[in-house]
C-alpha cells in the first residue's frame, strides 16, 4: 500500500477557507512527485456537505471528521479530533495551510502526538527518494530546506501563495466520503469563545482578496491615499499598505502587507510607489499578476512585477480609474 498524504482543510461556520484549495494543490503535486495517495479532511460540527465539495477535487478519499463540539473552534477540541482521526488513520504526511486558526491549535497538535512541524513551507522538493520543504528564514533573506528526522506522520503547513488553489485539479469523478464520528470529554474544552468582537468583525482579512491596490512611501501623503482607494473601488479590490504607511498612522495595521503583516496571494497585485523591500515582497510575491508603478527604473519591485511602469503615480493612476470605470460602464 503506498503512504498516505492527508490535507486538512479549513473552513469557518461553513464556509471553506480558500487558502485551503492552495494546500490541495500542494498536495497534488507532493502526491504525483512521491506517488503516494492524497486524500483530505475536514473537521467540524455539519461538514459532510464541505467534504463533498472537497471531493470533487482529485483525491482518493474526502472525510468529513465531525463532532458538535467542534462548533465553535476551539484548539483543545480540534486536538482531540484530529488526534483521534491521525492515529487512526496513520498518513505518513500531514498538510495544512498556514493559517492564523492553523497556527493556533498545529503545535499543541504535533506536540501531543510527539511530532514536530515544519511551518510556513513555500515549497518542496523529492530528491533521492527524500521529501524535502522549503522555508523562508530572516525575513526572505534566506531559504532553508529541511526535512523530517522523526517517525511519521510528519506535518507541514504551506505559506499563502506558495500553490496556486486554481490549479488544483478535480478528479474525474467524485471522491468517496467517509463520515467519521470522534469522541472529545465534556471537560476537555478548557475555554469557552465568546461573540466576534467589533473590532475583530471589521479587521481586514486580506488573505481572502482577488484584487489588490497597494499603496507605498511614493503615496508622499495621508490625503493621497484616496486616490488609491479609488482605484481599488474602481477594481472592486481592497486597499493595502507597505510597513512605513501603517507605522505612520496612515492605514490601519491590519492593512499591512509583508513579513510582519499579512501575506496575500491575489489574482491581482497593484503596487503603488513601493520601492520592494524584501519584507514587502515576502507578503505578496505569490500573487498572480502584479503591476507596479514607481518613478525609480531600478526599484526592486520590478524585478518581481509582471508588468512594470516606469513614472509617476500621480498621472498614471488617475487616468487608469477612469479607463476601468469606461471599461466596466461598456461591459
Amino acid at each position: 500500500m503506498p503512504d498516505t498524504i492527508l490535507v486538512v482543510i479549513e473552513q469557518r461556520e461553513g464556509t471553506l477557507n480558500r487558502v485551503s484549495w492552495e494546500t490541495i494543490s500542494a498536495g497534488q503535486a507532493i502526491a504525483a512527485a512521491t506517488r503516494w495517495t492524497l486524500e483530505a479532511a475536514v473537521v467540524g460540527a455539519k461538514v459532510a456537505e464541505l467534504a463533498s465539495e472537497v471531493a470533487a477535487k482529485k483525491v482518493a478519499k474526502a472525510y468529513a471528521v465531525e463532532s458538535p463540539k467542534l462548533e465553535p473552534y476551539t484548539p483543545d477540541a480540534f486536538v482531540a479530533a484530529l488526534k483521534q482521526f491521525i492515529t487512526a488513520k496513520q498518513p505518513k504526511l500531514v498538510l495544512m495551510p498556514h493559517t492564523y486558526q492553523v497556527r493556533d491549535f498545529v503545535p499543541k497538535l504535533a506536540t501531543a502526538m510527539g511530532r514536530t512541524v515544519i511551518s510556513d513551507c513555500i515549497g518542496f522538493k523529492h530528491e533521492s527518494g527524500k521529501l524535502v520543504f522549503t522555508r523562508q528564514m530572516f525575513q526572505g533573506k534566506f531559504s532553508a530546506d529541511v526535512s523530517f528526522a522523526s517517525e511519521a506522520p510528519w506535518f507541514a503547513t504551506f505559506q499563502n501563495g506558495a500553490f496556486r488553489g486554481d490549479k488544483a485539479e478535480a478528479g474525474a469523478s467524485a471522491a468517496p466520503v467517509e463520515p467519521v464520528s470522534v469522541e472529545i470529554a465534556d471537560n476537555l474544552v478548557r475555554n469557552k469563545p465568546q461573540e466576534v468582537f467589533k473590532e475583530a468583525k471589521q479587521a481586514v482579512d486580506l488573505t481572502q482578496a482577488e484584487i489588490i491596490v497597494s499603496v507605498g512611501r511614493g503615496i508622499k501623503e495621508q490625503k493621497n491615499i484616496e486616490l488609491a482607494k479609488q482605484l481599488a473601488d474602481a477594481l472592486g479590490g481592497d486597499l493595502a499598505a507597505s510597513r512605513p504607511i501603517c507605522d505612520s498612522g496612515w492605514l490601519p495595521m491590519d492593512r499591512q502587507i509583508g513579513s510582519s503583516g499579512q501575506t496575500v496571494a491575489p489574482k491581482l497585485y497593484l503596487a503603488l510607489g513601493i520601492s520592494g523591500a524584501i519584507q514587502h515582497i515576502v507578503g505578496m510575491k505569490g500573487s498572480r499578476t502584479i503591476i507596479a508603478v514607481n518613478k525609480d527604473p531600478e526599484a526592486p519591485i520590478f524585478e518581481i512585477a509582471d508588468y512594470a511602469i516606469v513614472g509617476n503615480l500621480f498621472d498614471i493612476v488617475p487616468p487608469l480609474i477612469e479607463e476601468v470605470k469606461k471599461a466596466k460602464a461598456g461591459g
